[in-house]
């Protein structure tokens, strides 16, 4: 099982997926890597080679921030906005969606809220 950036990487998985795994690459960035370092899309992670292995490492170490480094710049950042006391940052304050998203419906995932139900609305009966 290789282990990249210090993440496993699963053996019986594409290797472009299997670098999905790591915090900070997606699908594009899984595919330029691997058309980079001339690796076969499509190759399963225990197929890979200790060259291989290495080669993968080496461009992510040159040309992404990945996993802590990534999210400690996230993190970072959010609190750059909290202190400059940014609209943005007092939206993550409340814990309020901080894209513009509307909030009168929805939001359920960011407020952190049940579904509230509503006084007199039934379920349609099922099929018999």
């Amino acid at each position: 099982m290789p282990r990249i950036a210090g993440v496993d990487i699963p053996p019986r998985k594409p290797i472009v997926y299997g670098l999905r795994y790591i915090f900070g690459i997606g699908l594009t960035s899984a595919k330029q890597i691997l058309a980079q370092a001339k690796i076969d899309e499509m190759m399963r992670g225990e197929k890979l080679s200790e060259t291989q292995v290495a080669q993968i490492r080496e461009i992510i170490d040159q040309k992404y921030k990945v996993e802590g480094d990534l999210r400690r710049e996230i993190s970072t950042n959010i609190k750059r906005l909290k202190d400059l006391g940014a609209y943005r940052g007092l939206r993550h304050i409340r814990n309020l969606p901080v894209r513009g998203q509307r909030t009168h419906t929805n939001a359920r995932t960011r407020k952190g809220r049940p579904r509230m139900a509503i006084a007199g609305k039934k379920q349609a009966p099922g099929p018999k």
